[in-house]
């Protein structure tokens, strides 16, 4: 990835939007539930932006919006492309990337994901609490970019603690009965097979998703504080003996925008950056 090719998007957005934003979200399949709580909102679309890659799967908006939630200047970024979709990982973390040099210290990273735990329910929100890279490859992978981070990034602690606690107590003020468990990523665009469902239940996870690891991982090599939700928008293959469509998931992530939504609201009117 060039860097005068995040710094262009970058500068454009930064005309756009005429501030650093304090908090960045990218929202994956079904979601938009930020719309709602944002005042005086600003709206771009991908397209517009140099260089900037646009998301062709169903339920990805792609458009950028930023405004303000109580003191805080937030951006949030409607949809994301993929690994699966023949993008390179340096196309699927651009994005990112140019979040890292708008000066945003903390990224929130949302997905609709699959239940393998079988505590979990379809429909429930679960909190990241780490991750499993399975997608066969890093986006740091190459040349290393100095100006964006080190060449080996530390992940003892992808997810940020103090912002995992402030997400858990915004979900217990707003009544929300929420998971927290360990997020892998696959790279689709097939949905796994039972067998690999067992696997990755005997492995430590908890949900399964194609998405979020490798924007964390770029986060976290530009400094960002990182915090991830996974929407369940499905049980996971093998555990009630039912096909998975991504119709399905998108429907049920649709549904769930209510309580992201109000889960995200009280989060930002408690946080401090």
């Amino acid at each position: 990835m060039k860097y005068d090719a995040v710094e262009q998007a970058k500068n454009y957005l930064l005309d756009k939007i005429g501030a650093n934003p304090q908090v960045a979200i990218i929202m994956g399949s079904g979601l938009s539930a930020v719309d709602e709580i944002l005042t005086g909102a600003t709206r771009i679309h991908y397209v517009s932006i140099p260089h900037f890659p646009v998301p062709k799967v169903a339920g990805h908006r792609g458009q950028v919006i930023h405004g303000r939630v109580g003191n805080l200047t937030v951006v949030v970024f409607e949809g994301r492309v993929h690994y699966y979709e023949g993008n390179s990982m340096e196309e699927v973390t651009f994005c990112t990337r140019v979040i890292g040099r708008l000066g945003t210290q903390t990224l929130i990273l949302t997905n609709a994901s699959g239940a393998i735990n079988s505590m979990f329910a379809r429909g429930q929100l679960m909190i990241i609490a780490d991750h499993i890279n399975l997608l066969g490859t890093n986006p740091l992978r190459g040349a290393n970019e100095d100006r964006w981070g080190p060449r080996f990034v530390d992940q003892t602690e992808v997810y940020d603690l103090a912002l995992r606690k402030k997400l858990r107590s915004a979900a217990d003020y707003c009544g929300i009965h929420m998971a927290e468990g360990v997020y892998a990523a696959m790279a689709g665009p097939s949905y796994e097979t039972p067998a690999e469902i067992r696997f990755l239940r005997t492995i430590g996870a908890d949900c399964v998703g194609m998405s979020t690891v490798p924007e964390a991982i770029v986060a976290r090599h530009m400094g960002m504080k990182v915090a991830g939700v996974s929407m369940l928008a499905n049980v996971a293959a093998g555990a009630n003996g039912k096909p998975i469509n991504h119709e399905e998931v998108i429907e049920t992530a649709l549904q769930m925008n209510a309580d992201l939504g109000m889960l995200l609201q009280r989060f930002f009117e408690t946080y401090e950056p």
